[in-house]
This record gives structure tokens, C-alpha cells and sequence, in this order.
């Protein structure tokens, strides 16, 4: 690592009155010029301009001098006090870390978590300003700092942008797989989750080592969910519950199932926004996004006016308990194989049917129903607000007879020909 110099230059230095003294060091690697302000001013007829500093003696001497020199020196011996830091430790030597170092030093920033986590943390509050995330987008960033807290915690391994290597990824995956026991697809989601973030780290000067780019994410495993039928809705609608919360927690999973909306959508729904038959929805995500007309159907438009246009929602957590106790309360209670793929290994494990029902069923019930009547996938994603078909078909569930209908439909036809033949 070459040494960087640094030196001090006027803000104003054609001013007759006085101005600020800014520190300044150019680093080459970044191409980047790094400037910082020292707080302290002085008139330009008692600055040294040939060696960049207050002038020490004759009639131009500021009155000053001491305090400025003392103040000027302090900022010098921090600098060569960093970069001795980066090669003792073998850390790189960023003008972002000289900022981040400046501002605790001189201007009593917080302290206390590291470089890493500050970064991480400049990193959400950016895309926040520029309302580039929704809140379910926040909430997955937060549950990946938490992961990377948690990773540093329980395995001793410091984490600094330098530790980002192939060491950390070998690392990091062990624990994701074994400690945290996450599925496959949940950790090649956490991964790319994190490389975006390694990617704003470098365009934001945290960091000039790219070794995550060469992170492989696993391959999407496929996952066999529960999407319900049509009988299904109907088991549940003509069902008594006994409380109340199970009744509310029924209709408000049945609407999502027959409009294909995320949970977290459903508030948005009201009085205001049902026009012609459907829902014109304003989605989160964006200003600039056309309203998404979700069409009503009997049933949905019954639950609606039930409530009033106006769902009786809970938290999604809540919602999730609730809606495991509507379905254990309508008798599906029959044994289920719940099977996740966790690297090269397939596990298996066996439950009751109602325990693998969740609040994201009814946008998967949705799509299966729909797909298995043959409505096209541009025609569903219009509805459900999906950008990709390859998302959309994740959602989509084979069951067994529906395989059973597609082969007897292409091959009991041949059979009346071949006897024929005979």
C-alpha cells in the first residue's frame, strides 16, 4: 500500500475576510478527492500559501496561530494515524473510512458498531429516502442484518468489508444451512439480498475488494407448497366457527383466495377505491405505476359488503395462528409431507395438513385455480401484480389430479383406435 499524503487549502482564498481551512488527500485508487472541513478559519493575508499552512512569523502572523496549528496538527496525525491502522491490519484505506473516523473524532459522532454495520445501515436509510423499497422489502434487509449480528455472534467471525471473502461465503453458508436451518430457496434469496448491498458498499467507496461478486448462489429448488380447491373454500365458507376472531380470519383469507392479493395489500381495500365491480388498487411500491383493477366475484364482493368495505385484518403473525386453527377447526387434519431442500439434501417431514396453511396460501390458491382453467399467465399476472411469469409459475401447485386429468385427456382418446386395429 503506497502512503497517501494530505495537506490544507482555503475555501475562499481570495476573500479579504476570513475563511474556512479545509483538509484535503487525494486517493488515486478511488480517482477521488477527498475533502473535509476543519471548522477553523483564518484570514488569507495569514496563510502560507507556497506550504499550505498558517503563516508562523512577521506582521501577518494570525492572532490565532497557536490554536490553528494545534487543530491543523490534530487532523494530520489522525490521517497518518489511519492509513499506520490499515496496513498494521491490512484493512484498505478508503476516503469513506477517513470520513467516518473525521466525524467521531471531530465532530463527537455515535460510536460503537463497526464500519460494516454503519455501512449496512447508510445503505437502508438511502434507498428509504429515495422510496426505492415497500416495507416488505425493509423487513427482509432488517431480517438480513439480524442473520449477519447473529452469524458474527455465534461464530467468533469478525466482520469487516476485508473478511467479505471466500472464507465468509464457506462460512456464512454452514451456519445459514445448519445453525439457522435455512430451506435452500431461503438462503439464495438472504445471498443475493446481501450482494446487492456488497454492491452499494463498493459504488459508495466502503470497499474496492469484489471478491463477493463471485458468490454462487444456490439453484432455485422446487418446493411443493399447499394450494386449496375450489371445494376447499366452499368446506370452509359453510363451516360454523364457534369464535368470532376464526369467522373474521376465515373471510379475510377467503377474500385473498378469490382476488389473489398479498396479505400486506389488504389494507389499501376500501370504499373509496371499489369502482365498476373491482378494485382498483394504488400499489406501495410506486407512484409512477398504473392502479392494478382486481376484478370481484360473488364471493369476494359478499365478504365485502359483510364487513362493510372495510376487513377485519390483524397482524400477519396473528393472522397466520388464526387462520391454522380455521382449517384444523374444518377437520383438515389429515397427516402431510412437508418436504424442503436444504443444499443436496432433501428432508422430509410429516404434519398435520392445517399446520402447512399460511396467510400466502390464498395467493397460491389463486394462481392454481386460475392457471388450472386455463387463463393465461400475462392475463393472472394483470391481476395478482406479479412482474415476471417465472415468479408467477413458482406459485403454481400440480396436485395429483390434475396430472391424472391431463394424461387422460391426451391418451384415453387412442384407445378406441387401437382396439381396431386388433
Amino acid at each position: 500500500m503506497s502512503t497517501i499524503n494530505s495537506t490544507f487549502f482555503l475555501k475562499k482564498p481570495k476573500s479579504d475576510k476570513e475563511t474556512l481551512i479545509l483538509f484535503s488527500s487525494y486517493f488515486k485508487f478511488e480517482e477521488k478527492k477527498f475533502v473535509y472541513s476543519t471548522g477553523e478559519k483564518i484570514n488569507p493575508k495569514s496563510w502560507d500559501f507556497k506550504n499550505r499552512q498558517p503563516i508562523a512569523h512577521g506582521k501577518n502572523k494570525s492572532g490565532e496561530y497557536s490554536s490553528i496549528r494545534r487543530q491543523l496538527n490534530r487532523y494530520t496525525d489522525k490521517f497518518g494515524e489511519l492509513q499506520a491502522r490499515s496496513k498494521i491490519y491490512g484493512e484498505e484505506f478508503t476516503s469513506q473510512i477517513v470520513r467516518i473516523e473525521f466525524d467521531k473524532e471531530f465532530k463527537k459522532a455515535k460510536s460503537g458498531k463497526n464500519l460494516f454495520f454503519k455501512a449496512y445501515d447508510k445503505f437502508m436509510e438511502d434507498n428509504q429516502k429515495q422510496q426505492k423499497w415497500s416495507l416488505n422489502t425493509i423487513k427482509r434487509y432488517n431480517n438480513i442484518k439480524g442473520i449477519l449480528e447473529d452469524f458474527e455472534r455465534d461464530t467468533g467471525y469478525k466482520l469487516s468489508f476485508k473478511s467479505i471473502t471466500k472464507r465468509f461465503h464457506i462460512e456464512f453458508t454452514e451456519y445459514s444451512m445448519n445453525v439457522k436451518k435455512h430451506a435452500t430457496n431461503t438462503f439464495r434469496r438472504n445471498l443475493g439480498l446481501f450482494k446487492t448491498f456488497m454492491f452499494y458498499a463498493l459504488d459508495n467507496g466502503y470497499t474496492y475488494q469484489d471478491d463477493f461478486r463471485k458468490f454462487q448462489k444456490m439453484k432455485e429448488a422446487f418446493t411443493e407448497k399447499v394450494a386449496l380447491k375450489a371445494e376447499d373454500l366452499a368446506n370452509i365458507m359453510e363451516h360454523q366457527f364457534e369464535l368470532p376472531r376464526l369467522e373474521r380470519a376465515r373471510d379475510v383469507f377467503v377474500f385473498a383466495c378469490t382476488t389473489g392479493m398479498r396479505f400486506g395489500e389488504l389494507k389499501l381495500i376500501g370504499r373509496h377505491n371499489v369502482i365498476d365491480g373491482s378494485i382498483l388498487l394504488k400499489e406501495e411500491k410506486g407512484v409512477n405505476k398504473k392502479p392494478r383493477e382486481i376484478p370481484l366475484n360473488n364471493v369476494s364482493e359478499m365478504i365485502l359488503r359483510k364487513y362493510d368495505y372495510d376487513l377485519p385484518l390483524i397482524a400477519n403473525q396473528k393472522q397466520n395462528k388464526y387462520i391454522k386453527e380455521v382449517f384444523e377447526a374444518a377437520g383438515y387434519t389429515q397427516e402431510s409431507e412437508r418436504v424442503i431442500v436444504k443444499g443436496k439434501t432433501v428432508v422430509r417431514e410429516k404434519m398435520p395438513l392445517f399446520e402447512r396453511i399460511s396467510t400466502h396460501t390464498a395467493r397460491r390458491t389463486f394462481i392454481t385455480m386460475m392457471k388450472r382453467q386455463k387463463v393465461s399467465d400475462k392475463l393472472i399476472a394483470s391481476i395478482s401484480g406479479h412482474k415476471d411469469l417465472k415468479t408467477l409459475n413458482t406459485y403454481y401447485q400440480v396436485d395429483q389430479e390434475a396430472k391424472k386429468e391431463a394424461v387422460a385427456d391426451v391418451f384415453d382418446n387412442i384407445v378406441q383406435p387401437l382396439r381396431k386395429v386388433n
